[in-house]
């Protein structure tokens, strides 16, 4: 300590500050790491349990690395390229799945690249509408993808429909189902989206009677717009619901890679939800192909009987022109044209035959 420090006592104080705050610096422990915003959930299970906290993802697979019957789930939720990328380096993911990852609208699917098998799954959500028109949005689609591996499982989530907190929840109070690993998240997943799909088809099929109801009713008010937009939502629909059984059913192969044997009756009730879900999404889909033709043909009915009506009284016209036609001609020798009473039987010939043709045309149908 040089001179000016020893009588400066002021510099003393200062010089001790900072030695100690040094020291305090040393000892004192790293910041701890947030996970990013696009992290819905993370979470290191233990036997089937959950452990207390919401850890950093990259500390959670640590955690799960170093423990016996240990996993983590990592929630994601429209990551981005700089979310997923720390996330692929942290879990070892392939470059070819951070890509899929990052992109929606992909076909249901198992992929399996090295040690992680990917899992992709459509979502759907009923909207609610007070009426239905050319323009209305039946049904939301998304994507959710799982990625499985010995000791982690992601879902990576594209869209509003299909939030899988209440997947979480319900799974966690079935420690002992979650105790069979990352592979009891992938069917909680699937369970979770087969029971939305039946949801949604019950929906649709309310929707189905109203548009019946209207397109045979006495007074029709559907509209063939109407009628072809809910078509195109339940094909949006069956593209999301039947792709699914093909991999579905892969995973229950008992020569493929897939769930433990365990949870191979779990995803066999899966399968079979799946398939009354194929069958009513299928059957919807006839069915409103059904109603557009039977719409479309009365169309071609109510403009066939337009045209009669059109034909009628254009055929009642007529003769009241031929009639006056004939005695409108400049002729001399004309029968009855310099007759008294004639132009007054000419308007009662006109008024008999323009009664005999409207009675006629009523009693066959045309007017």
């Amino acid at each position: 300590m040089d001179r000016r420090t020893e009588r400066n006592p002021a510099g003393l104080r200062a010089l001790a500050r900072r030695l100690l705050g040094r020291e305090e610096d040393a000892h004192s422990p790293a910041p701890r790491r947030s996970n990013p915003d696009a992290v819905v959930d993370c979470a290191v299970y233990v036997n089937g349990r959950r452990e207390p906290g919401h850890p950093h993802y990259a500390d959670a697979y640590a955690r799960s690395r170093r423990g016996r019957n240990t996993f983590v789930w990592l929630g994601l939720h429209e990551p981005g390229p700089a979310v997923l990328a720390g996330v692929g380096r942290t879990f070892g993911l392939d470059e070819l799945i951070v890509e899929q990852a990052l992109a929606d609208g992909h076909r249901p699917a198992v992929q399996r690249h090295g040690s992680v098998t990917l899992l992709v799954l459509r979502t759907a959500g009923y909207v609610e509408h007070v009426e239905l028109t050319d323009t209305s949005e039946v049904i939301d689609t998304g994507d959710v993808m799982v990625l499985l591996g010995d000791r982690f499982a992601i879902t990576v989530r594209h869209g509003a429909a299909g939030a899988l907190r209440s997947v979480r929840a319900d799974i966690e109070r079935r420690p002992t189902l979650l105790a069979e690993g990352p592979w009891a998240v992938a069917y909680a997943v699937c369970s979770r989206m087969v029971d939305l799909y039946l949801e949604v088809a019950g929906h649709v099929e309310r929707d189905l009677e109203r548009v019946e109801e209207l397109v045979f009713a006495r007074e029709r008010s559907a509209d063939i717009q109407h009628i072809y937009q809910l078509k195109r939502e339940v094909v949006e629909f069956k593209r999301a619901v039947l792709p699914l059984q093909a991999p579905l059913r892969t995973l229950l192969d008992p020569g493929t890679d897939g769930p433990p044997r365990t949870l191979h009756r779990w995803f066999a009730d899966v399968d079979g939800r799946l398939s009354r879900a194929v069958d009513r999404v299928a059957a919807y889909d006839d069915l409103l192909t059904s109603i557009v033709q039977s719409r479309l043909a009365q169309l071609a009915v109510e403009q066939n009987n337009d045209m009669r009506k059109i034909a009628a009284w254009a055929a009642i016209a007529a003769t009241q022109t031929g009639i006056a036609g004939i005695y409108g001609m400049n002729f001399a020798d004309l029968p009855g044209l310099n007759w008294r009473y004639g132009y007054a039987m000419a308007l009662a010939l006109m008024a008999v035959t323009a009664l005999v043709l409207y009675r006629l045309f009523r009693r066959s149908g045309w007017l």
